[in-house]
């Protein structure tokens, strides 16, 4: 699956974009030179940086347990903490982590850049093990407000860096598969809160319990992180060259350390420690890829993915299916699309999955308003409405999900890498947020077909945007798109 690029990759490390496709024929027609000049000439082994990923990626995971956390135990915990019925109240439960959550991204590419990845992940650790433990035992509605916002801002705070420290971590040839465990690791995450709740009507005080059980993951990450590499393209920012290839033997290995960090030479322009302002990511050089990011990330929450989600239990019941059931249907067709990606990430390449994936997202929200346009509720129509949803949760899962969170580290430069994620994280949350205040309401103003084709329309637009504007990053490494993408000084 990942030696189709052995015998490129360190040759390319050595050289400039412009050469690259004469080393190529150099090494493909003089076997005999590339023996007598002693280079290693195949990707490094993945087994080396894998570890450190698999650690990063419990942020996926506890991203996955909180947003799902409260769907099950919602009710009880409304009773025991004495607002049942207040629906006001039941919101504020679930919209209080998503506002952590925008105030732990804005900061986020701030940390990330002054302490370094490894330590913002375990700072991002503690609220979510402090707000847990105040979810787990407030008496009243207050505690678990304070709660949920604590863990909002580990959950803000989490996401952006483990792109950062995957994309930067790992290997060219297999960077697209790591990416893929984030929302492999989120999809488990959902199913994990989701079998976690199952005994939470039959037990009294259960919701507590799925509470504490987060602190686990959230205790491993902290403890784990010790012992994983820092980001090399980070302390060579911060000028400590002789830890970053420390680090760098660890994630690749001795032999591969000089390409390395000969790649990373490539784009220093003496400027990386000076302090990036907010308005570089807003105009100039750096307007474009911004705009990228902050565009895939508008339109992946305008497609509609979390009003799907939030609406999906309405239409399987219609269909006469339990809500139990659905949320297995649901997080059954995630997992089963992340897999997808994660086979074809590294294969197909970015750019594709997105492409195949909006324009999937269309199509199964066209069979969704064929089946409400039907105004019966006879079995065809209930099942095409089912099919729709599933083929839209899954087609979603291929590529508009997990590509963005990976493309995005990968396009932006490495002096402005952190914060640029920072702020399309921000964008993200924020049209996250309005996506699920307002979708209800316009469900009831707008009804289902003209809504969803509002969303369907934005898929369309998803395809265009992506078909103009997005790179392949496919195999480069983080210096040849640099160079490809920043207009040069």
């Amino acid at each position: 699956m990942w030696g189709q690029l052995h015998g490129t990759s360190s040759m390319y490390k050595r050289m400039s974009s412009r050469d690259y496709v004469n080393s190529v024929d150099i090494e493909e027609n003089s076997a005999l030179l590339q023996d007598s000049m002693g280079q290693e000439i195949t990707n490094p082994s993945w087994k080396h940086s894998l570890p450190h990923v698999l650690v990063a990626t419990i942020v996926a995971f506890l991203f996955g347990y909180h947003i799902g956390v409260v769907n099950e135990p919602l009710e009880s915990i409304s009773i025991d903490l004495g607002f049942s019925g207040n629906t006001l109240a039941e919101g504020l439960v679930v919209s209080t982590c998503l506002g952590g959550a925008l105030v732990g991204s804005l900061f986020s590419g701030w940390i990330a850049d002054g302490v370094g990845r490894r330590r913002t992940f375990q700072l991002c650790a503690l609220p979510m093990i402090i707000g847990a433990f105040i979810s787990a035992t407030t008496k009243n509605l207050a505690g678990m407000l304070l709660g949920r916002l604590l863990v909002g801002t580990g959950l803000g705070l989490g996401p952006a860096v483990a792109s950062l420290y995957v994309t930067e971590v790992s290997p060219a040839f297999v960077r697209g598969t790591y990416g893929s465990f984030i929302q492999i690791a989120t999809c488990l995450g959902i199913m994990g809160a989701l079998f976690i709740g199952i005994p939470v009507k039959s037990i009294a005080g259960w919701w507590r319990v799925c509470f504490w059980v987060s602190t686990i993951p959230a205790t491993i990450l902290a403890l784990a992180m010790v012992f994983c590499a820092e980001s090399p393209h980070w302390l060579y920012k911060q000028g400590r060259s002789a830890e970053a290839e420390a680090e760098f033997e660890k994630l690749l290995g001795g032999s591969h350390v000089k390409s390395a960090m000969a790649e990373l030479s490539k784009t220093d322009r003496g400027d990386e420690t000076d302090t990036v302002k907010v308005s570089e990511l807003l105009y100039g050089r750096h307007f474009r890829v911004v705009y990228i990011g902050s565009t895939l990330f508008a339109l992946q929450q305008l497609s509609g993915i979390n009003a799907v989600f939030y609406f999906s239990s309405t239409v399987f019941r219609r269909a006469g299916v339990s809500s139990n059931l659905a949320n297995v249907f649901v997080g059954v067709a995630n997992l089963l699309g992340s897999i997808v990606a994660l086979i074809l990430m590294d294969k197909l390449g970015r750019k594709v999955l997105l492409l195949g994936s909006f324009f999937g997202m269309a199509v199964s929200i066209a069979l969704q308003i064929t089946a409400a346009s039907l105004f019966t509720s006879n079995s065809g129509a209930l099942y095409l409405s089912v099919g729709g949803m599933l083929l839209f949760v899954f087609t979603f899962a291929i590529g508009a999900g997990p590509v963005p969170g990976l493309l995005l580290p990968e396009i932006f430069p490495s002096r402005i890498r952190a914060k640029a994620m920072a702020f399309c994280m921000s964008v993200h949350w924020v049209f996250n947020f309005f996506v699920g205040l307002l979708f209800l309401r316009l469900l009831e103003e707008l009804g289902p077909q003209l809504l969803y084709s509002m969303f369907g329309t934005f898929c369309l637009m998803a395809v265009v945007f992506v078909k103009r504007n997005v790179m392949e990053t496919k195999g480069k490494s983080l210096q040849e798109i640099e160079i490809a993408l920043l207009p040069q000084e």
